[in-house]
């Protein structure tokens, strides 16, 4: 611990004159011991959510929610990869990518801000939040200061940002009151260099802080991940971690940065993360008056194809998020208040601070089951192909998400060895299924059924024929940990019988544009199919589909894309947000990897 350098006692500001005219004072106590709202202690008090994990007509609702519960601050992540889908192709609005609103609602609501903009964020998010593309380039190194490519993609992400950002600081009249210097970077490297340069991106932006980092107490104490006159934020603090990074670094002020009242998910789990009850941690920072922020205080959903995953730092026992990022939260995906909720909100109440009346819950529906039909197959709607030698990556073509197809000619039956699927493949001779390859380790019941190989393991073909297909899915890249070099597709080469496969056709197939489809299926008995069904409302609210009777796959509501279903669960209902539908017909679009009999899509108005 005492290796760490002390750090100045002040976060820079703008002179007090300048701050008297434009906005509060936010700053860092002399010695270190707290934080200052305009000269006085402030207590901060933060859930975390994420904008693009909540549909925007209800950002308001969940920012409210929070503060019905005792709390003054929001915590934001901003996904890198979220609004620069392309290389220089920024989208600061569509959809819920608008970070300026959401925080202009929070400030509106008279909540306080904390932005964590990355550009590694972790969030059980697709990469961390850094964008696919650069893993275009095969020696790529990420989150290091000597890899140009990366740093000047960061740089020019926030070029972007920090315009949007600094009219928004505490100092400039808004609600921001710190911003946070990557994220948790101490749990995947040592390199002081890579983090100034960052603080540095962004002073030269205009905007000087206050700045913090976020780690762990071991990997603080370990890596020196803090920066020059930024305060810590402890993942997994609580008062003793607090007191010990005071220890480590008297200059500047200590908060836990994420208490987990809840946790994450992975497809094949058992069942749902449960709540962990934190009120003995919350007491001790009421009592204390000490700053912390509730990660996660409302979940939401990872639409799309955003939610990340997990794996060892050799890349294997691959665990992918789940959709759902309820997180077991105080407040539910739905933005239902939960007992644990009520229980910190009696508790932060107790030490004499007003409680906001909690806002009605969002209205719910749950209307009758519908069946769809087969509408068109993937395989009447290939785009033109790609030639290739050997095959290739998603990212080597350009693609970030959704699927692949490689095509090859093979002369025999046999053992069919892939290096590597990156995530989930099925295959066909000549248009005649032959069972798959899973990355993820799924039960030897559904291995079975199907005929998936577990871990990459080979797939004997029985079928003779002359045409090998692969459809690939590429599932979450990893987000944690060092092996967040994630690519999708077929990451090397294919073997049959020992005898390496060349001749390569691959068709991306990132399923952007659905609306696109064309209604054709010359095959109804090959996998691979898009099955549609329409939805009768009289009224909208949020609902559930629950898909239990599908196997494994992607559904849209009304052009939105839900997320994936997988039968290994333990998430079986997608959330579909009410601003989603609308009264009078709207349309459900599945992609099924297996089925080719439609089954009824029920509806309910909770996760499980």
């Amino acid at each position: 611990m005492s290796g760490l350098a002390p750090l100045a006692a002040v976060a820079p500001g703008p002179p007090a004159r300048e701050q008297g005219r434009c906005g509060h004072r936010f700053a860092f106590a002399p010695d270190g011991s707290g934080f200052l709202l305009d000269c006085q202690r402030f207590q901060i008090r933060s859930g975390e959510m994420h904008p693009a994990r909540i549909p925007v007509e209800h950002w308001r609702h969940r920012i409210l929610m929070a503060k019905a519960m005792g709390l003054n601050t929001i915590s934001i992540y901003v996904m890198w990869n979220y609004v620069e889908p392309r290389p220089g192709v920024f989208d600061f609005r569509s959809e819920q990518r608008d970070i300026e609103a959401f925080i202009r609602l929070c400030q509106a609501a008279g909540m306080w801000v904390l932005l964590r903009p990355g550009p590694y964020v972790c969030g059980e998010w697709d990469l961390g939040g850094i964008p696919p593309y650069l893993l275009a380039n095969k020696d790529i190194k990420l989150r290091v200061h000597e890899d140009e490519r990366y740093l000047a993609a960061v740089r020019r992400y926030i070029a972007q940002l920090a315009p949007r950002i600094r009219p928004l600081m505490i100092g400039n009249g808004g609600p921001v009151l710190m911003v946070q210097i990557e994220n948790e970077y101490g749990s995947y490297g040592s390199d002081p260099a890579y983090l100034e340069q960052l603080r540095q991106l962004w002073l030269e932006q205009g905007i000087d802080g206050p700045f913090y980092t976020e780690d762990g107490l071991g990997q603080l104490e370990h890596n020196h991940s803090n920066v020059t006159g930024g305060a810590i934020a402890l993942s997994g603090g609580d008062a003793a971690s607090i007191a010990a990074a005071r220890q480590a670094c008297p200059a500047v002020p200590a908060m836990a940065g994420e208490v987990y009242p809840g946790w994450l998910t992975h497809w094949g789990d058992k069942t749902f993360a449960g709540p962990t009850d934190i009120s003995p941690d919350l007491k001790s920072f009421m009592d204390g008056g000490l700053s912390f922020n509730l990660y996660m205080v409302h979940g939401g959903t990872s639409f799309g194809f955003y939610a990340g995953a997990n794996a060892n730092d050799l890349s294997g026992a691959y665990q992918p998020d789940v959709t759902s990022y309820d997180y077991a939260a105080p407040i539910t995906e739905q933005g239902v208040a939960t007992p644990e909720f009520h229980k910190y909100r009696s508790l932060i109440g107790s030490y004499g601070l007003p409680l906001p009346t909690i806002p009605d819950p969002k209205p719910t529906i749950a209307p009758a089951p519908v069946t769809p039909t087969v509408y068109a197959s993937l395989w009447d709607n290939l785009p033109d192909a790609v030639a290739s030698t050997d095959p290739q990556p998603f990212e080597m073509l350009g693609q970030s998400y959704g699927f692949a197809l490689y095509r090859t000619a093979i002369p025999d039956t046999g053992a069919l060895d892939i290096r590597w699927v990156h995530d989930y493949a099925t295959v066909f001779v000549d248009g005649r299924y032959q069972g798959g390859l899973s990355r993820t380790l799924i039960p030897d019941a559904e291995s079975k059924k199907l005929n998936v190989t577990n871990n990459n393991a080979p797939l004997t073909l029985t079928t003779s024929g002359a045409t090998l297909d692969v459809l690939v899915e590429g599932m979450g890249r990893t987000n944690y940990g060092q092996a967040i070099v994630d690519r999708k597709g077929i990451l090397e080469s294919v073997s049959l019988n020992g005898r390496r496969l060349t001749g390569w056709q691959i068709f991306p197939l990132p399923l952007d544009n659905t609306a696109a489809l064309k209604p054709i299926v010359k095959d109804a008995q090959r996998p691979g199919l898009f099955f549609k069904a329409a939805l009768q409302l009289d009224r909208t609210g949020d609902t559930y589909l629950d898909l239990s009777r599908w196997t494994k796959g992607v559904v849209w509501v009304n052009g939105h894309n839900l997320g994936r279903y997988w039968e290994i669960g333990p998430q079986h209902r997608l959330f579909c947000p009410a601003p989603w539908l609308r009264p009078g017909r709207n349309e459900i679009l599945v992609f099924d990897l297996h089925q080719t009999t439609p089954q009824p899509i029920s509806f309910a108005r909770t996760l499980s």
